[in-house]
């Protein structure tokens, strides 16, 4: 009997991007499966950032494909929204909004079950709970960080693309992302993920992309 491949999940190929005529990413290609995670690694200014947004469908190639699902990926397709959960350098929040209510926001919007107890456990589980009222302009950048992470997990997702998300996190915290991210891969979610933190990269990477080099 023959067991049939899984598919890919995300597909990157040929990539190319510039700006202002100065190449920042050349050639860059890797695939995806559900349960994989690829770690995105290179010097500060290498374009590992630019690939992520690339990948987010927030900014525009100059060549080449990205596919999610063997399909062309677009931002704007509520499919993909509903696939993908992103924490990138850019994040921004409702300034009128509390901590829970942004998180109550992205739990709902995305049907998510039981929102409000996944809410709950969710601040519960990146340690913000006492700041569960606060505007985000009060937190500390520490806590913006769990806060931005968070809203990923509250949320269903197949796809999560993250921009060091181990940064402004102690060891125990670290050690925790390294533990979520293993239970993401376990529940079939791909992973791809920019990072300097070589015990991440080799705790939850399945391989390395390296740009830059």
């Amino acid at each position: 009997m023959t067991t049939l491949a899984t598919p890919h999940l995300l597909s990157v190929s040929d990539l190319h991007k510039s700006y202002f005529g100065i190449p920042v990413l050349k050639d860059v290609g890797f695939t995806l499966r559900p349960g994989e995670a690829v770690a995105i690694v290179g010097p500060n200014g290498s374009g590992k950032t630019t690939l992520l947004k690339c990948v987010a469908g927030t900014e525009d190639i100059d060549e080449g494909t990205i596919e999610l699902d063997g399909k062309p990926l677009r931002e704007s397709d509520p499919a993909v929204r509903a696939a993908m959960a992103c924490l990138l350098d850019d994040v921004d929040y409702f300034p009128d909004l509390s901590v829970v209510e942004h998180l109550r926001l992205y739990a709902w919007a995305h049907g998510g079950a039981d929102p409000e107890d996944t809410v709950d456990s969710m601040l519960a589980e990146v340690e913000i709970t006492g700041a569960a009222d606060q505007l985000p302009a009060t937190l500390s950048s520490g806590q913006r960080h769990r806060l931005g992470l968070a809203s990923c997990l509250v949320r269903p997702r197949r796809l999560l693309v993250l921009d060091e998300p181990e940064q402004r996190l102690d060891s125990g915290g670290r050690a925790w992302l390294a533990s979520r991210l293993n239970a993401e891969k376990a529940a079939g979610v791909g992973v791809v993920f920019a990072s300097h933190d070589q015990e991440l990269i080799d705790a939850t990477a399945d391989r390395t992309i390296e740009v830059g080099a």
